[in-house]
């Protein structure tokens, strides 16, 4: 049995960076992926329900929303599993926390800046180059046609986990100690080596451990693990059913193609009037085959 949460559960993720006595390790793990200009010293956790202007449009619900003491805006969301239009996802969320930003009367339009966080537990598949297929994090801003930022106040980060194989020795950054940290958590036996003179990562480690839970916590989390791993189960057999079945299909395509071969390969042996049992031994068709043949 585990000895500390999964952080890709709904309940582990939250557990560590979205609760309001824990913000500090959200604020250091959002220090480590943004540049230092957008360094952030306090955060306040905001509704992370954001309503449309009218009935007809929809809602969007985040996994974290907050807002840094500078009114700068963060929505965090978490991804387990490759989901059709994702980006687009993203993009949409981000209108709420622009629009939120309008102000009755006279408004100059200047607007905080708004970043857009998405640990995802799956690798994006329309990167083509081979140097982004194994990045690990991706930054998407506003350039022109000249490849030249023109908007630095709405940023797109993605982090696609399965690309981060460091190991402890390994680390570098801020960046990969958290990386690390959220990939490897619940296989921790005990406080790794590089953790334990860090306030920040034995506070957080001490918060995941299991035993230092509630029964009803624990209860809550192991139920979101179950739903967490019946999920990804449930996509790796659809995955494998997935090619099973183009396997079958492409075997029969080519046993359709070969069929179609043979049957052309006959025609053109019987206009030359060579016997039926020499095209048959010929094409490997059966002799009732070879007699549909309409010349």
């Amino acid at each position: 049995m585990a000895k500390y949460i999964d952080i890709f559960t709904d309940y582990g993720f939250k557990k560590i960076f979205g609760e309001e006595a824990n913000k500090n390790f959200l604020i250091d793990f959002l220090n480590s992926l943004l540049p230092a200009s957008a360094h952030i010293k306090d955060l306040t956790f905001k509704n992370t329900e954001q309503l449309p202007v009218t009935i007809d449009e929809r809602k969007a619900v985040y996994d974290i929303y907050c807002e840094n003491d500078k009114g700068e805006k963060f929505i965090v969301e978490l991804q387990k599993a490759k989901q059709n239009y994702f980006m687009e996802r993203t993009i949409y969320y981000s209108t709420f926390p622009i629009s939120g930003q309008a102000k009755k009367g006279e408004w100059d339009y200047n607007l905080k800046a708004v970043y857009c966080i998405g640990l995802l537990d799956f690798k994006f598949s329309d990167y083509t180059d081979k140097g982004e297929i194994g990045e690990v994090v991706h930054t998407h801003t506003i350039k022109n046609q000249h490849n030249r930022q023109v908007y630095d106040k709405l940023t797109y980060i993605y982090l696609e986990m399965p690309n981060f194989h460091k190991k402890e020795l390994e680390l570098e950054t801020r960046l990969d100690q958290w990386l690390y940290f959220i990939k490897n958590l619940e296989d921790f036996q005990a406080i790794p080596e590089i953790f334990k003179n860090d306030v920040v990562f034995i506070e957080a480690i001490e918060k995941a451990e299991l035993s230092r839970m509630s029964e009803e916590a624990q209860a809550t989390y192991f139920a979101g693990l179950k739903a967490y791993r019946d999920y990804i189960s449930q996509l790796k057999t659809a995955r494998m059913e997935g090619v099973e079945e183009g396997e079958a299909n492409k075997e029969k395509y080519a046993n359709e193609k070969a069929k179609e071969k043979q049957l052309e390969i006959a025609k053109k042996c019987l206009k030359k009037g060579m016997p039926i049992t020499d095209i048959a031994d010929l094409t490997g068709l059966t002799e009732g085959e070879i007699k549909n043949i309409i010349l």
